[in-house]
């Protein structure tokens, strides 16, 4: 198994910029896909982008496309999500995510999961 633990978020305003982190550590030698999942309050899971394991394989929400930036540094076994642009609808908790298949996170569900990191943006 994977530990996955995010850190970075807090409270910005509309337009502003925030990086995520997220540690992994256990079984990091297994090739994980990893990605974000965003939940907002009263909303069900989304999901926002994920990056293979390589780093040359990436998917994106469509709400996020152009703002966001996922990638990863397997030496330090984190990946990151560069957030710009940043919008009140982006207010949710984010949390990291790992998987075995790329394609199973584009499908909303992963195997392993962090404890989520709240983002707030304010108009």
């Amino acid at each position: 198994q994977v530990q996955l633990v995010e850190s970075g978020g807090g409270l910005v305003q509309a337009g502003g910029s925030l990086r995520l982190s997220c540690a992994a550590s256990g079984r990091t030698f297994v090739p994980y896909a990893m990605g974000w999942f965003r939940q907002a309050p009263g909303k069900e899971r989304e999901f926002v982008a994920t990056i293979g394991w390589s780093g040359s394989t990436t998917y994106y929400a469509d709400s996020v496309k152009g703002r966001f930036t996922i990638s990863r540094d397997n030496a330090k076994n984190t990946i990151y999500l560069q957030m710009n642009s940043l919008k009140p609808e982006d207010t949710a908790v984010y949390y990291c995510a790992a998987d075995q298949r790329i394609a199973t996170m584009t499908r909303n569900r992963s195997n392993y999961w962090g404890q989520g990191t709240q983002v707030t943006v304010s108009s």
